[in-house]
């Protein structure tokens, strides 16, 4: 199938207040209808743009009381957003299963069609683990620009996995909504590593992080668009960071870039001398099971069951 390679993306630095589920979800309103009448084809927020990110303390009254099914009110109401528009929107939120009543810290994705679905974050990070399930689906969306992957934050940098999966399937596009707060380093875990992801996959990524105050911590923004070049090896901003701002940025992508770089690389592409490409996910699979088989995981014996 061949999909179209130019796309206008936009991206959020957006401040949500705590606890404010009605008056977060009538700014991210107003951005979509902003960025779609600027042009926007495919629109991203922040992880938990809806209600803000942290735990009050060991509090986690907050998260369960303004999870929200999907389908139900609020992504019922922002689909009806994008169908009207014909838009694309990725949004976090604490997404209950209406089946288990778990709660997940969740990108609901919507667009022209509607709804079309929820990723669950596969790694939640630090106290989001007192509220957060841990899931285990990815979720790439249709487009007509192809296939668009989704993490979240911690999911993207420490996990390349993910990444890899997605680009392998064909994606040149990741989202990734996300909440890195101003701890020192903050810049060098965050702009390092999303780099790192172009270099590694020649894809294109799409980063919102939250701006501004919530509850006991602070975000520095830094939303930015970025992918490989023309120069060989080489990144690019599409959209520079802003740093400690609202912002919202957007940019003309060519995708056909991630193609270009992919068939240089040779990482999913034959490479001219060998015949083959060069990622070698048989070998993997072998290291992995082997892991498994010595019951091991990070160096250390994975416990006996209680009993045992």
């Amino acid at each position: 199938m061949a999909y179209e390679n130019i796309v206008n993306v936009a991206t959020i630095n957006f401040n949500a207040e705590w606890g404010n589920k009605a008056g977060n979800l009538a700014r991210m309103k107003g951005y979509i209808k902003s960025a779609s009448e600027r042009g926007a084809n495919i629109i991203l927020f922040p992880e938990t743009a809806l209600t803000g990110y942290n735990v009050k303390g060991d509090s986690i009254e907050m998260q369960l009381a303004n999870a929200e099914t999907v389908p139900g009110p609020v992504a019922n109401e922002l689909a009806e957003l994008t169908r009207r528009y014909g838009v694309y929107a990725v949004i976090g939120m604490p997404e209950r299963d209406a089946a288990t009543g778990d709660v997940y810290n969740s990108a609901l994705v919507v667009g022209p069609e509607g709804i079309i679905g929820c990723y669950r974050k596969i790694h939640p990070a630090g106290k989001e683990s007192m509220w957060a399930k841990k899931g285990s689906e990815p979720l790439m969306f249709d487009t007509p620009w192809g296939p668009v992957g989704v993490g979240i934050c911690y999911d993207t940098y420490c996990f390349p996995e993910l990444f890899r999966y997605y680009a392998a399937l064909g994606s040149r596009l990741y989202l990734n909504p996300t909440a890195v707060s101003d701890v020192p380093g903050w810049n060098e875990l965050y702009y390092t590593l999303l780099k790192a992801r172009v270099l590694e996959n020649g894809s294109f990524v799409v980063s919102s992080n939250l701006a501004g105050p919530d509850q006991d911590l602070q975000f520095p923004g830094g939303s930015l668009i970025v992918g490989p070049s023309v120069t060989p090896f080489g990144t690019k901003y599409y959209a520079e960071p802003v740093e400690n701002d609202e912002a919202l940025l957007i940019a003309t992508l060519d995708l056909s870039i991630a193609d270009k770089t992919r068939k240089m690389l040779t990482l999913y592409s034959d490479n001219p001398i060998t015949g083959i490409p060069d990622w070698r996910p048989d070998i993997y699979e072998k290291l992995l099971a082997g892991v498994k088989q010595n019951e091991k995981w990070g160096g250390k014996p994975v416990p006996a069951a209680a009993g045992v």
